[in-house]
């Protein structure tokens, strides 16, 4: 009889935002960086994980070459406080790796800037997004007739909300682009990308955020809330994000989920992760085996 040894699986977390930026989110999310609190939603979904993470925004980061990234089996790209579109080195560094991950063949995800990444590498181009900016949950996202049979979103309904913080959008896919899901901020709020003999698989929001990472994020952007009209005042911003926390301990409160017009897609983790888990089934674990790590 031949005994099969179960390895972990390992992935390695691309955190897209400068120094700065990881000190602030560790700062007023319990001391995780965006790429650690990322790595840690997904190993509750699949705790036999180890990770490395990478920090290609850094000058002088130590950045993983093709034989590298494809010890991995499998990349996850956070969001990120920086613009694409602004090709400063913490940008141009990244899109680099991008390339070189698509290359790699290694399946790889992103949220947010991770699927705006994705995109620029192919050929693709982001812009401020001319609807403005979408804040707190993207709503009513729509399955299209590409995405009811796509893997990346199986479980999740015909219509569904996410929560989501971006200000830039995919204005132009890139070729080999198939758009799994739209709404009327973003054409492209979940996509499959294949492009140079690598597949990714992406989405605008961020199935990776629990309400109180929401509440977190949009707790150092009150100014912005109040200047660009998503809320009157400082007390009605700290007001509303407050009710993110009490319902992020608390699902019970059906008055609160019932006052933000937020359902199980939202409040439920196991369905709030949906496009984590099926990453990890679909993709992560199939090219764990063929490779012998699983």
């Amino acid at each position: 009889m031949i005994e099969t040894v179960r390895r972990p699986l390992r992935l390695l977390f691309v955190d897209g935002n400068t120094r700065e930026q990881r000190q602030a989110h560790a700062g007023s999310y319990g001391g995780q960086s965006p790429a650690e609190s990322y790595a840690a939603e997904i190993a509750a979904i699949t705790p036999d994980l180890v990770f490395d993470i990478c920090l290609p925004a850094d000058e002088g980061a130590n950045l993983p070459d093709g034989a590298g990234l494809q010890s991995y089996d499998g990349i996850v790209l956070t969001g990120s406080a920086l613009h694409i579109y602004q090709l400063e080195p913490a940008v141009t560094r990244q899109i680099e790796l991008m390339r070189a991950i698509y290359a790699s063949g290694t399946p790889c995800f992103g949220s947010c800037w991770g699927i705006q990444m994705g995109s620029v590498a192919a050929g693709g181009t982001v812009i401020a997004n001319p609807n403005g900016r979408e804040v707190g949950f993207a709503r009513r996202i729509a399955r299209t007739e590409a995405g009811r049979n796509h893997a990346l979103l199986a479980g999740r309904p015909a219509c569904y909300d996410a929560p989501a913080i971006h200000l830039d959008t995919i204005a132009l896919p890139p070729h080999g682009t198939t758009i799994l899901a739209s709404n009327a901020y973003s054409q492209v709020q979940a996509a499959e990308i294949r492009h140079n003999g690598g597949t990714f698989w992406g989405v605008q929001y961020h199935p990776e955020f629990p309400l109180r990472q929401v509440a977190s994020i949009l707790g150092r952007m009150v100014p912005i809330l109040i200047a660009e009209g998503f809320r009157k005042d400082e007390q009605g911003a700290h007001a509303w994000l407050e009710d993110l926390r009490t319902l992020d301990a608390d699902r019970g409160r059906g008055d609160l989920a019932w006052a933000h017009g937020l359902d199980r897609e939202v409040l439920e983790d196991e369905r709030r992760v949906t496009e984590l888990r099926n990453f990890i089934e679909h993709r992560v674990k199939p090219h764990a085996s063929t490779r012998g790590r699983a």
